[in-house]
């Protein structure tokens, strides 16, 4: 799939085969806020991260690496992985833990509140000879390598050590309710060159062509903060938008209401909530369980120095 290597989030899906591959699975968590629509691409499980953990380094270190605070006092986040490195602009530590990890926000635990404060920008490259064995590597491998390097450089520059626990957690199970089915199948005869075009996900909104119930469970995990487990038993991808008035106990609430790309439509200002948008508007439902998820336990985490 082309131009993963120049980012792991764009503003704008295009031209993705989501036939062919899930469109969530393979990357990495990685969990951007931008003050414009934003479409979520792909996340591990937490289990692909711990085997980057433990499979035999591929890759080697970045080379050089530039930490600074940030202190613009703005909402606008981004986190990038060009071929040759890393990018974060406004980012607090807490995104670049789930980001290296694979773990949603409610999956880490004994962290002190500073990770949630402090905003910084980080800039890290690797040598050219890492950057082309990288390139060289399969698509999911080299994904979990970029996670490894990232959890290298945050174990130097911050001495962040941690452990993993289980423990129960709140979930949602993503369930077909008891009406009728408002869901429409993927028509990849409407799409240009029978492609889907783009899959737009943004605070109180979801437009998706061809997309499957296990990529939706995924992105509304990210939208909600807690993992959503695909139990509707549906196959196959469909063709929906979602639309809900956003409040401030979604995670994503400092993401501004600016225009999604494309011809996708504006959340309804007077709309329902999403858990009954879901419910209304595709025939699903949202149902609140607990159950065992691996989280991490922060040992041990400084603030870095300026450099």
């Amino acid at each position: 799939m082309t131009g993963f290597d120049e980012a792991w989030m764009t503003t704008e899906l295009r031209k993705l085969d989501f036939r062919s591959k899930p469109l969530l699975t393979t990357i990495g968590l990685v969990v951007v806020v931008l003050p414009v629509a934003f479409c979520l691409l792909r996340a591990t499980q937490t289990h692909a991260a711990t085997q980057a953990q433990t499979t035999a380094a591929i890759a080697p270190e970045f080379e050089v690496a530039s930490i600074k605070p940030n202190k613009s006092g703005n909402d606008r986040e981004r986190i990038l992985f060009p071929s040759n490195g890393f990018t974060a602009t406004n980012v607090p530590l807490h995104m670049l833990i789930r980001v290296a990890y694979g773990v949603e926000e409610n999956e880490i635990s004994e962290e002190p509140k500073w990770l949630y404060s402090e905003n910084y920008d980080v800039e890290a490259k690797m040598d050219s000879s890492a950057a082309d064995t990288l390139r060289k590597l399969g698509e999911d491998q080299r994904k979990l390598e970029r996670q490894r390097m990232l959890q290298s450089l945050l174990a130097d520059r911050f001495k962040l050590t941690l452990h993993r626990e289980t423990k129960e957690l709140p979930v949602y199970a993503l369930i077909v309710g008891k009406g009728r089915l408002k869901l429409q199948k993927a028509n990849y005869d409407r799409y240009p060159n029978g492609e889907p075009d783009y899959t737009v996900l943004r605070r109180g909104l979801i437009t998706a062509q061809a997309l499957s119930m296990a990529d939706l469970a995924r992105a509304l995990t990210h939208l909600l903060g807690r993992r959503v487990l695909d139990k509707t038993g549906l196959k196959g991808n469909y063709d929906f938008t979602l639309q809900w008035t956003p409040d401030d106990s979604e995670p994503f609430k400092r993401v501004a209401d600016n225009p999604a790309p494309g011809n996708a439509p504006q959340p309804d200002s007077s709309g329902p909530s999403i858990l009954t948008a879901i419910q209304e508007q595709l025939g699903l439902k949202l149902e609140s369980q607990k159950g065992p998820a691996e989280v991490l336990v922060i040992d041990h985490v400084e603030k870095p120095s300026e450099n």
